[in-house]
């Protein structure tokens, strides 16, 4: 749900002095979480990305966009909603992940982008969960796939 991320990640770094991942080369691209969601979908789990965004978007959010095949190549469902179109929902403050509707990872970010010293947070308290499940369920019906969105 933020804007941008760690600033001084090498790959957003290389994508601002014009070096783009070539989808072709999966190997350069290719990682563990790409396993992992391949792993996941294969079993039948349908992994799921939202993405509540500024428009016009930070350049940050460019870059997003342009390595969202990976997810989508892993098998990852992606969609993008302009922040404009989230003001009627009730959202928990922070991004999080939630697995199975039975756990929440909250990640905590400093002001910079970084994720806090102690930035990760793990519930399995229901009605936090089930915010959370609620929130997600509206803002990706909401949002529109990655194959329409058109970045602005």
């Amino acid at each position: 749900m933020r804007d941008h991320y760690m600033l001084d990640d090498p790959g957003y770094l290389a994508w601002q002095q014009g070096k783009r991942i070539e989808q072709a080369d999966r190997s350069a691209w290719w990682g563990p979480w790409h396993d992992h969601v391949q792993e996941a979908t294969a079993r039948g789990v349908m992994v799921r990305r939202l993405r509540i965004v500024s428009e016009p978007v930070h350049d940050y959010i460019r870059y997003e966009y342009d390595i969202t095949f990976t997810n989508t190549t892993a098998g990852e469902h992606v969609r993008w909603l302009p922040r404009r179109q989230a003001t009627s929902l009730s959202l928990p403050g922070t991004d999080f992940w939630l697995f199975d509707a039975e756990t929440a990872l909250f990640h905590h970010f400093t002001g910079e982008g970084q994720l806090a010293e102690d930035g990760r947070e793990y519930t399995k308290d229901p009605p936090r969960v089930k915010l959370c499940g609620e929130a997600f369920e509206a803002a990706w019906a909401l949002a529109t796939p990655h194959e329409q969105y058109e970045i602005r």
